[in-house]
């Protein structure tokens, strides 16, 4: 989260986020209320809005789009204390204490995707606070991360890339497993907006894709089976390259484990684009070390940040970034324009774009 706020407070909002309300929905695909906000019992148009994050410019920008509304601008959690008093709305935290604060408060808007720390707060429930995210806009992002850790595991550049700093040729080091994707099949566990894009993708490369979703059996043309979360482990074994897009709900906590990581196939690829805390880093490192898989590729990790005598940092055909997939200019660009346009709609008292299931945590 650290990492997304820090884009967000670097990055300003250029000309081409002035978009029509419905070109930003149809550009990123995003999914629209049932019933415009203002039949929520408890919505009001908003006198102040608190922005944790942004930029002074983009600020500006909101206030020519709601004059009538005050914008305050905080640049850190900690400046966001003293100001978040009378809030209506939030954009940029669901921190406990600034809910707490904010009497007053009946709509969020976060800067990120994930939301389990949002949902986990009792207030949203209890006060029944509105809460919108980022559902797919880091999608395509987290998508092309995947299959970057993919194509660098297969083609043994987690291998060659450190003896390229040492300036060594050794062609033979990774010969044995160096492989094509083509033809093999991948399994995107959580077929949800990023799922989606990753099996895009995969499919794009001539892979055949399978996944699970919790939701129901429905899927794209180039998803070639879509399971339930009841079956996980057969699926499991059929691939060649598992790929973790589920959101991190009590169900999902711990689902990657032993048991998980043994009905793989022992020359399959694990990847992890997701949250560190569904899989059981134990069992993970047990199955790498004892050649029950062939490698990982792990943005996110359990603990994390991951402490620097972890053993996954020695482990061969492990690949790790430090949980940045969704970060590009793209996304960082998409965002402002969806809060952009979810300001003018709460104002209006419009369909809200993102709305979260708080009981279902995504």
């Amino acid at each position: 989260m650290k990492s997304i706020m820090a884009l967000v407070l670097a990055f300003g909002i250029g000309a081409s986020a002035v978009q029509a309300a419905d070109s930003v929905k149809e550009r990123y695909q995003l999914e629209e209320s049932r019933t415009p906000v203002r039949e929520r019992t408890d919505w009001r148009p908003p006198q102040k809005i608190l922005i944790v994050g942004g930029t002074p410019q983009f600020v500006e920008e909101l206030r020519t789009l709601a004059p009538e509304v005050r914008f305050v601008r905080a640049e850190s959690l900690q400046q966001a204390r003293s100001l978040v008093a009378g809030a209506d709305a939030i954009v940029g935290s669901c921190a406990a204490d600034l809910i707490a604060a904010a009497e007053s408060l009946r709509w969020i808007q976060v800067w990120y995707a994930g939301v389990e720390d949002c949902v986990a707060v009792p207030a949203l429930r209890e006060r029944k606070i509105l809460l919108t995210n980022m559902q797919r806009i880091m999608g395509p992002t987290i998508a092309e991360h995947a299959i970057a850790m993919m194509l660098a595991l297969t083609r043994g550049l987690d291998t060659f890339i450190p003896l390229q700093r040492e300036r060594s040729w050794q062609p033979h080091l990774a010969r044995n497993r160096l492989s094509v994707v083509q033809g093999k099949t991948m399994l995107v566990v959580g077929l949800g907006g990023i799922g989606t894009e990753i099996a895009k993708r995969a499919h794009a490369l001539g892979m055949r894709v399978i996944a699970t979703r919790a939701s129901g059996r429905a899927g794209p043309e180039f998803v070639s089976y879509v399971g339930l979360p009841d079956e996980l482990l057969r699926l499991a074994g059929e691939a060649d390259v598992v790929v973790n897009a589920v959101p991190l709900t009590p169900q999902t906590t711990h689902l990657f484990d032993a048991e998980f990581f043994g009905a793989m196939k022992p020359s399959a690829y694990f990847i992890n684009v997701a949250r560190g805390k569904s899989v059981v880093t134990d069992a993970l490192v047990e199955a790498l070390k004892s050649g029950k898989l062939a490698g990982a590729g792990l943005d996110v990790t359990d603990p994390e940040p991951l402490p620097a005598d972890h053993p996954l940092w020695t482990l061969q055909n492990v690949v790790i970034t430090p949980h940045i997939s969704a970060s590009s200019n793209f996304e960082s660009s998409a965002r402002l324009e969806v809060v952009k346009e979810n300001v003018r709609r709460y104002v209006a008292g419009e369909r809200m774009l993102s709305v979260v299931d708080v009981e279902k945590g995504y």
